[in-house]
């Protein structure tokens, strides 16, 4: 494939690491050619892209699970569009594809790393959302690392984010009598009750969490999904059950710490309840990702699952978007809806 006129797209950099909380200045919005794909690749118009809270932790110059953002360059992260150039067989023109290059209009990947999506199954943005990494976080987390059993007691933290809406659902589809979220503000805690399912709404803002959950779970709780850590962790651990399991998905409340973060003060209690308190990658859990998505296109199809969506348009709003995603500003899946530069 050859073209004939070159084309100019625009991305998202980082020109400054953050200490605490970013700042819109320590993003830029940068014109740049846009290469042509070579003998395997494919040039992709990104239609949607995420922002997420773990790439807060990507803004640091610090080790982790996942290589920090570089100054200077793009950042990256999920995004779904069309490739309007190929040149790989297996990956025609037009196709709709998912992939890790968003925070820019136009992304030349290696065929093997992107993955063609079924846009009649599902709307390409679901695939950013209740069919991508974040339901299958909370798939993940609740059948395999913390896994539900009928019967069982359930609470998840920051229930109104992408992860916790499908959580909380799943939970209750997986056999839970009584699902418990907490959120930010007493609009989302009702939300959680009157759309999605949930028993209980809590509303981390009206006080102390502790208390909240032993009154809405006076005989304790047997599953724990967790995307706040802090005082949320400590919490949990005083209302577990003998033998609980808790997934540790997130720990939102402590991104944006400028100083040490201490842990949960009863830790203890952990052992002598022999609890289970298990990380979760996401992407250590993608041969998952068939199984789940089989079984979520159907739920979201015939409306027995609910997905929500905050959006916002223009990729020059994506830094503004993600620091409402760490501000709570969300609910459901934060998502930016490109548009041509």
């Amino acid at each position: 494939m050859t073209t004939t006129t070159r084309l100019t797209g625009r991305e998202v950099r980082l020109v400054e690491r953050p200490h605490g909380e970013p700042r819109l200045d320590q993003f830029a919005l940068v014109h740049t050619e846009v290469p042509e794909p070579g003998d395997g690749q494919v040039l992709v118009r990104n239609l949607w892209m995420s922002v997420d809270p773990y790439m807060r932790g990507r803004m640091d110059d610090a080790p982790s699970y996942i290589p920090p953002f570089r100054l200077g360059a793009a950042l990256e992260g999920g995004a779904v569009g069309e490739v309007i150039a190929s040149r790989d067989p297996a990956i025609p023109a037009g196709a709709t594809v998912s992939h890790f290059l968003g925070w820019r209009d136009y992304a030349v990947l290696n065929a093997p790393d992107v993955t063609v999506v079924d846009t009649t199954l599902a709307p390409p943005a679901a695939y950013l959302g209740a069919l991508g990494t974040t339901g299958l976080t909370a798939y993940a987390a609740l059948t395999r690392v913390a896994p539900v059993r009928r019967g069982d007691t359930v609470f998840v933290s920051a229930a109104a984010g992408a992860v916790g809406i499908v959580a909380g659902q799943l939970a209750r589809r997986l056999g839970a009598v009584k699902v418990i979220g907490s959120a930010g503000g007493p609009d989302k805690a009702a939300r959680l009750v009157t759309d999605f399912g949930f028993d209980v709404g809590l509303d981390r803002r009206k006080g102390p969490i502790g208390p909240q959950l032993a009154q809405a779970a006076p005989g304790g709780i047997d599953v724990y999904l967790d995307n706040v850590g802090g005082d949320h962790l400590e919490a949990a651990i005083d209302a577990a059950r003998i033998g609980g399991r808790f997934a540790l998905v997130g720990a939102i409340s402590q991104y944006n710490a400028t100083e040490p973060v201490h842990g949960p003060r009863n830790l203890y209690t952990a052992y002598s309840k022999e609890l289970t308190l298990r990380g979760l990658l996401v992407n250590s859990y993608f041969p998952l990702f068939p199984e789940w998505i089989e079984q979520a296109a159907g739920w979201l199809a015939d409306g027995s699952l609910r997905e929500e969506q905050t959006v916002v348009s223009g990729l020059e709003q994506a830094p503004a978007a993600l620091l409402g995603v760490l501000r709570g500003a969300n609910i459901g899946k934060m998502l930016v809806r490109l548009e041509e530069g």
